[in-house]
């Protein structure tokens, strides 16, 4: 991931600290943020396959990657608001993924 990337969550945790503070009811609201872009995630989804009737297709696949994108970002913040480094979170997490797909040698 690119560096505006990174900024880019570290400028969104200060922005909210310094509106919102830091105690556990505002981490609370950032780790349950996840939920409610899931969520979005799920309705666009639903949109573009059509499955409401009476809406008929609401979304593009696009639409459905942007929402992703907001997951990804606000998960993002919710490690660096729990007070660890994202990037090295991540690239635990893809380390041990890595080694779990990598075809034995």
């Amino acid at each position: 991931m690119d560096a505006l990337i990174w900024d880019a969550v570290r400028a969104s945790r200060g922005w909210l600290d310094a509106a919102n503070g830091t105690d556990r009811a505002e981490l609370t609201c950032r780790i349950l943020k996840l939920t409610e872009e899931a969520g979005e995630v799920a309705g666009a989804w639903i949109g573009l396959l059509g499955q409401n009737p009476r809406k008929g297709v609401t979304h593009t696949r696009d639409e459905v990657a942007a929402e992703l994108a907001d997951v990804v970002l606000k998960a993002l913040v919710a490690i660096e608001s729990l007070g660890y480094d994202a990037r090295t979170v991540v690239s635990s997490c893809a380390a041990k993924v890595q080694a779990r797909v990598q075809p034995p040698s």
